[in-house]
């Protein structure tokens, strides 16, 4: 129980970080700042476009941190997750809220990407968005709403990193175990 796990923690904590705040200044602070300084709806979406652009593969490789030190984190705690109660449920429920985290995350870019050129004005987008015509209010809509759900769910991932950590204190293991046991036998009887 002494081991040390410090480089994948940190890379599922720090990539679990720059997610989260990253995806929650886009929504506030990028949005807020394109709405109170891009005029039209055409500019805002530019402007907005723009930034999340820029956030893509630092948000990607943010995901593939997060991602990875939470492989390497379940790998190291198998033996927690197999037989200290309540364990197995918070992996599971933190499996279903990453899960459901990246889905959001991949279907706001994918919308960003719809919405990107029907605001462009280079020549090229323009023709592309008239080639793929789209509704333009319900893709932006839709857009906004997954942009604030990246957030939610992330932060929902925190507090649930907040609960393995308590989850791993010796006064918790030992009777987490105790109890997986004794239900176990039960099972058995």
């Amino acid at each position: 129980m002494s081991e040390r796990n410090t480089a994948i923690r940190s890379l599922h904590d720090l990539g679990l970080a720059a997610w989260f705040g990253g995806s929650l200044m886009g929504a506030v602070g990028l949005n807020g700042a394109a709405e109170g300084e891009g005029g039209t709806e055409a500019t805002r979406d530019r402007i907005s476009s723009s930034g999340w652009a820029k956030w893509a593969p630092v948000n990607a490789a943010a995901i593939g941190a997060h991602l990875f030190g939470g492989g390497g984190l379940l790998a190291v705690n198998a033996h927690r997750v197999a037989t200290q109660q309540g364990v197995a449920a918070s992996t599971t429920a933190k499996t279903v809220v990453t899960a459901a985290a990246l889905a959001a995350t991949a279907y706001a870019r994918v919308l960003g990407k719809k919405v990107e050129p029907a605001s462009s004005i280079d020549p090229d987008d323009a023709e592309k968005a008239a080639k793929h015509p789209i509704d333009l209010d319900k893709a932006r809509r839709q857009l906004h709403l997954a942009q604030w759900t990246v957030p939610a769910l992330t932060g929902c991932l925190v507090v649930l990193n907040a609960l393995h950590g308590e989850q791993q204190r010796p006064s918790e293991q030992i009777p987490g175990m105790w109890e997986r046991a004794r239900s176990a036998t039960h099972l058995v009887a």
